[in-house]
């Protein structure tokens, strides 16, 4: 089964080898405050930063997954207000998880083929959180760099936070744009489910020593005490940091991987322009996503695709929410390779 879900989704070839390795190397058993274990995480974050141009200042979290770090976020960085800018179903999550701990979040929804304006989003507190997500994977739409940066200089003494979970290590991203970044690995890092990746700036960890949160056992504060020492509060997925590492090793820079994936990105959408009963779901090409390939069509149509594909060992993405009945999505990670992008397009043809 070839797995097009937008995540989970296709690993790596080399990870049953890198398995069998960490098995061998007694990786799967040693101790998180062992030098062993310090050697690694050091070396994970070091490669991290170095593949993905993450800048040398920012300090990198290893948490079990994105969602988690919604939880981080609202209790260690949100005091009082957050506004939370989303045109899907995991930014609105994002905003209805926060509000339940902290209820003064506010909700900023725009439209899935809406380009946000950053001259309109002008923040008239002393300071406060802004959260949208990059990559929103329920619909495939994204939000550029360059708005991204637009919004943090319009808004200075806001933290700026960004959910980049089917994005990060498939696109170059600007980290200095924002000050809090976060992503599951089970996505664009081709990795199995069950750990996440958080990247904070220097000016977010100055919020977190100002707040001075230790409510929580996760609290960003202690999170920080243990990470000067490459460590972590809670014993981690330490065969996911290993594997992580491994593939970071043999990835390319993250420059060589965006050119990878936009024209992949490129090419569906010149499949779907020939395609008569199949259509990208949105409209505005400046908002699509270039991990996340939504496809719409009527649901006759969609289910169909759906139920033979699967016969034929072609795993698709479900459309999400409301938009399932007639759409699918299609990840386009690293890890997939041409010829089974070329396999898929070539049953498509069929409708």
């Amino acid at each position: 089964m070839i797995s097009f879900y937008p995540g989970p989704s296709r690993v790596h070839d080399a990870i049953p080898k890198y398995v069998k390795d960490a098995f061998n190397l007694g990786i799967m058993s040693i101790n998180h405050r062992s030098d062993d274990f310090i050697k690694m995480s050091e070396q994970t974050i070091r490669l991290l930063k170095q593949k993905l141009n993450v800048p040398k200042n920012y300090t990198v979290f290893f948490t079990s997954s994105a969602t988690e770090c919604w939880e981080i976020i609202a209790q260690s960085v949100v005091t009082d207000k957050s506004y939370h800018l989303y045109n899907g179903s995991f930014g609105q999550k994002w905003f209805e998880y926060t509000k339940r701990i902290r209820p003064l979040a506010e909700p900023l929804p725009f439209d899935v083929n809406e380009k946000l304006e950053a001259r309109k989003l002008i923040f008239d507190l002393k300071e406060g959180l802004i959260c949208m997500t990059q990559n929103e994977t329920s619909n495939g739409t994204q939000v550029a760099n360059n708005i991204i940066r637009a919004i943090k200089k319009n808004n200075p003494t806001y933290l700026l936070a960004i959910d980049a979970t089917s994005s990060m290590a498939g696109i170059q991203l600007d980290f200095k744009a924002a000050d809090i970044w976060f992503a599951s690995v089970q996505k664009c890092f081709g990795l199995p489910a069950g750990l996440g990746v958080m990247i904070c700036s220097p000016q977010a960890l100055e919020r977190v020593q100002t707040i001075q949160e230790h409510s929580h056992y996760n609290s960003l504060t202690f999170m920080t005490e243990m990470m000067a020492k490459w460590q972590t509060p809670y014993t981690p997925n330490v065969l996911g940091i290993y594997l992580l590492m491994r593939v970071l090793e043999d990835s390319d820079a993250i420059a060589g991987t965006h050119e990878k994936i936009h024209a992949r990105y490129t090419r569906w959408i010149s499949f779907l322009k020939a395609r008569k009963n199949l259509r990208h779901f949105v409209s505005e090409e400046e908002v699509q996503s270039y991990t996340v390939i939504p496809v719409t069509a009527d649901e006759k149509t969609v289910t169909a695709i759906k139920k033979k594909a699967k016969e034929e060992g072609l795993l698709l993405g479900e459309g999400y929410g409301t938009y399932k009945p007639v759409t699918f999505r299609i990840a386009n990670f690293p890890a997939l390779k041409d010829k089974e992008i070329t396999t898929l397009m070539k049953f498509l043809e069929k409708y």
